[in-house]
This record gives C-alpha cells, sequence and structure tokens, in this order.
C-alpha cells in the first residue's frame, strides 16, 4: 500500500472524547471512555494520527473541542432554541432538566486558538484542550438568554432527567492550564460567548435587537 502524501495534520477532536470523568480534565487524564458515538470516533481518530506520527506523519495536532458557537450556525442549542421559538413563540421546549452545565467557546477564537497551537507547539504530537476560562453555563442559562432576545414572556418547559440525549454528558469542566502555558488565553467566558452567538443568530435571522 502506497504512503498516503501527507506529513502534517491538525486534527478537530472534541471534549467529548472524556466521556463522563469529573474535572477539570487535563489532556493526559485517563483511562478515556466516550459514551456517544461521536466521541468514540473521534477518540479512535487520535489513536490513528498517534500510530501515523509513529510511522509517516513529521507532525500532528490535535485539538480538543468545547462547544462551538458563534455566527453562521447551521446546528447545536442555540441554532435549535431559536428554531423551537420560531414555530412557538409562546414555549420553548428544553431536554432534560436545564442543569446540564458546559463550556463554550465563539468560534472565532476556536480558530485563533488552533493558528496559535500550530505556529507555538513542535512536539511530533501535540494535543491540547482549547475552551474557555471557567466551567460553562448551564442550558437553562442559555434558554433563559434566548427567550430574553427572541421571545420575551415566552414560558421554558423542560422535558426532565439529567441529560438531553443518549450518549450526552450533563457536565464536563475541563483545564486549559497547557494551553495558557503555552501562551494563549481565551478573551470570552462562555456566559460572554453565549450572549454574543444568541445576538449574532438572532441578527441573521433579520431581527435586529
Amino acid at each position: 500500500m502506497q504512503e498516503p502524501n501527507l506529513t502534517e495534520i491538525v486534527f478537530a477532536s472534541t471534549s467529548a472524547v472524556y466521556g463522563p470523568l469529573e474535572g477539570p480534565l487535563h489532556e493526559d487524564v485517563g483511562p478515556l471512555f466516550p459514551i456517544s458515538s461521536y466521541g468514540a470516533m473521534k477518540l479512535a481518530s487520535e489513536a490513528s494520527i498517534s500510530a501515523a506520527a509513529e510511522s509517516f506523519l513529521s507532525h500532528a495536532w490535535i485539538c480538543r473541542f468545547p462547544n462551538v458557537i458563534g455566527a453562521y450556525a447551521t446546528h447545536g442549542v442555540i441554532f435549535d432554541f431559536l428554531n423551537k421559538l420560531s414555530r412557538n413563540p409562546g414555549e420553548l421546549e428544553v431536554l432534560g432538566d436545564g442543569n446540564q452545565c458546559k463550556p463554550y467557546l465563539l468560534v472565532d477564537e476556536l480558530v485563533d486558538a488552533m493558528l496559535f497551537i500550530f505556529g507555538n507547539s513542535s512536539e511530533k504530537l501535540n494535543y491540547f484542550n482549547i475552551g474557555p476560562p471557567d466551567i460553562g453555563v448551564t442550558v437553562r442559562g442559555i434558554a433563559e438568554e434566548v427567550v430574553r432576545v427572541a421571545s420575551p414572556g415566552a414560558g421554558i418547559r423542560y422535558t426532565g432527567g439529567d441529560r438531553g440525549w443518549v450518549g450526552d454528558v450533563p457536565r464536563f469542566n475541563y483545564s486549559i492550564a497547557k494551553l495558557r502555558k503555552l501562551g494563549w488565553t481565551p478573551a470570552s467566558s462562555s456566559e460572554q460567548a453565549v450572549s454574543a452567538a444568541v445576538r449574532a443568530l438572532w441578527n441573521e435571522r433579520g431581527c435586529r435587537l
């Protein structure tokens, strides 16, 4: 078999590789047992990249993402909430009990972090958590912000349970100490990122604040 004509790779991975481990999670915690197919496939991809670094890659960078939000989104919690309110402005259905808590980062900050990692880390295999400087915001907080902006006065109905779907990790908190040590620090908190993303997506729908 002919080897791929590839010497370097920057891979978009995910915090979902950690599964339900309690945080703050650093990059070398383990063993890793993701509970979603998405996380499992990302972890398998990381393993393949590690093997490739042993055989034909000169360098590899693995970037583990938090929940990424911002303008021009085509999916995700804020996008889904806005769609639900457009169908029923009087009530927002929220999967789970609303206490799920996760970190959120604006997409432009994520790209900035990836470029920084690529330009400033030179090990054969480089791997970093990328995220905000906090433990995150709750789904309840996101729902309340979306309602406040898009449909003031709408009720919020929670379906119950500690998670939204099969494979959902209700709460996670991981460390970005390694990335901070490299020299990159996020500008926005999770709360600030959510607020900016809600407004960006609302404005894209032609609904100016």
